[in-house]
């Protein structure tokens, strides 16, 4: 049994990683991540990410072993809108400890003994002066004086080191074109060099598990959604990083993920599998995915009435549709209109599951809608301990085949859909284990 379980596993991840493979990731990970005990393990599985292909930029911060090097030199420091005012004398402290970090990271990289997961991975980290940089000057009267931020990435210096399948390790200090070193905001530097490197994604890896809402991860949100939280949130930490996330994807990071470096193997999960472990933002999700409700019913009707009128959906009235309402998943415009939905019903003994009324609205198809919104009603359907979905269809069996479903026949299915099938339609059945 537990051989089977790791083949799955391997069969479950292998979609991912030949998606993975040849794709600029962004990790960042806070210095409050490198105190972590299981420190070990999240270099490990970076490591693993990049042994399978993936090119990998490591951003790192270092606020917890500055502010003890701070604390041992008896200096004090202040924030002012989020950013620490770093003098002269604070940035010799900044420089030890970005440095001493810095050494951590590169120690751990380099572990190779035959007993450890780094056996055979012969990571090489390459560093340099990738970052230019320019003061934060004076802001509101306030003068950060050696606090800066990024005037310039060196991407193809450091595209040039990815091509020779080296990870680049960039740290929270840049200079400037008089060699002047500032202390920078590791969060902003990582969201940059996302963004000049046009990477596919972002990683940013700190203690939140990703966003809350209510005492519930958010697996997934949109650019509106993220916009909002951000006016909202009284957490300075998770500020930063919701700050960071919609610089990168209104600068065209196609996905950015939070994770917390506190669950062992979380940064796997949320790259590998389906359900992830943190919450994914995404650019193009200007559309929310979200159960339906009772005053979307003349929103579904206006999608689906056209292709009912086709026979390529069996008809609802809108009644039906009433009664069936907490069954449906739609996908929202942000200025209000449904632009897909789907709906999924339990079969009698509910181990199987039903995908049903799959639509997108005409003028938003090729955007990767219906696939976002399968998704969504397959993670539900897992949720609900289902074991497998079915589907019956006339046209879009091509659809779902690359779904993931197989060919199955009327006497597959479960014993009430069965006796409701419409022989007249023909429609084509479909099977998926979930």
């Amino acid at each position: 049994m537990k051989d089977k379980n790791y083949v799955k596993f391997l069969r479950q991840t292998s979609p991912y990683i030949h998606s993975h493979r040849g794709k600029t990731f962004v990790i960042a990970i806070s210095g409050d991540s490198v105190l972590q005990s299981n420190f070990h393990s999240m270099v490990h599985d970076i490591a693993l990410l990049q042994s399978l292909g993936m090119r990998i930029v490591l951003v790192h911060g270092a606020r917890p072993q500055i502010n003890q090097r701070l604390a041992l030199s008896n200096i004090e420091t202040r924030f002012e809108q989020h950013l620490r005012i770093t003098s002269s004398e604070a940035m010799l402290c900044v420089k030890e400890a970005v440095g001493s970090t810095r050494l951590v990271i590169e120690s751990e990289l380099s572990m190779g003994l035959p007993s450890s997961p780094m056996h055979g991975a012969k990571v090489r980290v390459i560093g340099g002066n990738f970052v230019t940089a320019k003061p934060v000057g004076v802001r509101d009267g306030i003068d950060f004086r050696r606090t800066g931020e990024v005037r310039r990435i060196d991407s193809q210096a450091i595209k040039h080191q990815l091509d020779d399948n080296s990870m680049v390790l960039i740290s929270p200090i840049g200079f400037s074109a008089t060699g002047e070193a500032f202390n920078l905001n590791y969060q902003d530097l990582a969201a940059q060099v996302a963004i000049t490197l046009e990477a596919e994604k972002l990683i940013l890896v700190s203690d939140s598990r990703g966003v809350m809402d209510k005492g519930s991860l958010l697996r997934t949100l949109s650019l509106p959604q993220l916009a909002e939280l951000l006016e909202t949130s009284k957490d300075v930490q998770q500020a930063g990083l919701l700050s960071a996330a919609v610089h990168a994807c209104q600068s065209g990071v196609e996905r950015v993920h939070l994770v917390s470096h506190e669950e062992d193997g979380a940064l796997l999960s949320e790259l590998l599998t389906r359900d992830g472990s943190g919450t994914l933002i995404s650019k193009d999700y200007g559309e929310a995915i979200r159960a339906a409700t009772i005053e979307d019913v003349g929103g579904i009707l206006a999608l689906i009435t056209p292709l009912e009128d086709e026979l390529v959906l069996v008809k609802r009235s809108r009644q039906l549709l009433e009664t069936e309402i907490s069954r449906f998943t739609v996908v929202v415009h942000p200025e209000g209109l449904i632009v897909g939905c789907a709906a999924l019903y339990p079969t009698a003994d509910k181990q199987i599951g039903e995908v049903a009324c799959v639509a997108t609205h005409p003028e938003f198809n090729g955007q990767g809608i219906g696939s976002r919104l399968f998704d969504q009603i397959e993670f539900d359907a897992r949720q609900l301990r289902m074991s497998s979905l079915c589907v019956m269809t006339t046209q879009a069996a091509h659809w779902f085949l690359e779904k993931g479903f197989v060919s199955a026949e009327v006497v597959d299915l479960p014993a009430n859909k069965q006796s409701m099938y419409n022989y007249q339609r023909n429609s084509g059945v479909f099977h998926k284990a979930i």
